[in-house]
């Protein structure tokens, strides 16, 4: 009987992913090995399999790896702050000092209810010196400037999303048993003390998937600097990977905009791939 639910309850996940996952993936690399060609100045266009050859463009552009070094740079900064953030916010609302902990639970998590692009929209006109309701702060600095919007944006993300964050290591905090607490207070620990020594490692799985998935979103940057478009022209058609990808596939050339998604998506998986190894070798070293 337990052999005949098995099915029942993996065949449903197995064909939907399957079909939006595997499939798209598969048919995004079919297409970027093709390319197109027109017969003479006026000539139909055909496309014709062509290999490796979009893969040679990709490598060639200039404009792409600047915006894979942008968001390296970004990532860089924006991802620890964030996460430290969020794992103070955590530790806050677990150390029992702070009261009303379901009250700020919900407005921790609040901005992540509130879609990217909206939140991109409200920093863009809080940013705009001519809009904005803080205008000596904005006139005295332009936060929309070519050396500042990337940060500007990375501000809008990291508002948006420490709370998932913090809800993710405060689950994990949660679910410590409270007598390893007991047993470090009997010991004379205090707060800072137990927070330090005991919660923190004992959260460092969460923290590493946090960092995953933040490395992962850090690479798909889109609807953030897509709106800041609008306000901005600092950011470019190319400022992020998937901007780069989303603008080569409005000319049209769905086939290079292809196989800038592949090697996109195979530096995610590289990357993140590399940082958990190297998180899971200190673990094995200590």
């Amino acid at each position: 009987m337990k052999n005949r639910a098995v099915p029942i309850f993996v065949v449903p996940f197995g064909v939907l992913f399957i079909a939006f996952y595997l499939v798209p993936i598969g048919y995004a690399v079919v297409q970027s090995l093709y390319k197109v060609e027109r017969s003479g100045t006026f000539g139909p266009v055909r496309e014709v399999f062509g290999g490796l050859d979009q893969y040679q463009r990709v490598f060639q552009d200039g404009p792409f790896w600047a915006s894979l070094g942008r968001v390296a740079a970004f990532g860089v900064v924006q991802v620890p702050v964030m996460l430290g953030i969020a794992l103070i916010l955590a530790l806050l609302l677990d150390s029992g000092l702070v009261k009303g902990r379901r009250f700020f639970r919900l407005a921790f998590f609040v901005p992540y209810a509130i879609p990217g692009v909206i939140a991109a929209i409200m920093w863009g006109f809080l940013y705009s010196p001519n809009l904005s309701p803080l205008k000596p702060v904005t006139s005295a600095i332009d936060f929309l400037s070519a050396d500042l919007v990337l940060w500007s944006i990375a501000n809008v993300v990291t508002w948006v999303y420490v709370g998932y964050n913090m809800l993710i290591i405060y689950s994990a905090l949660l679910a410590v048993p409270t007598e390893v607490y007991e047993a470090a207070r009997m010991d004379g620990a205090g707060q800072f003390r137990i927070a330090w020594s005991i919660k923190i490692p004992l959260v460092l799985p969460a923290i590493v998937l946090t960092t995953v998935f933040s490395i992962i979103g850090t690479l798909q940057l889109l609807a953030e600097p897509q709106v800041f478009r609008s306000f901005s022209s600092a950011v470019t058609s190319t400022y992020t990977p998937n901007l780069t990808v989303y603008s080569t596939s409005s000319i049209p050339n769905f086939n290079l905009a292809a196989a800038f998604s592949v090697v996109l998506a195979l530096t995610t998986f590289v990357l993140s791939f590399a940082f958990l190894k190297a998180t899971q070798r200190r673990s094995a070293e200590q």
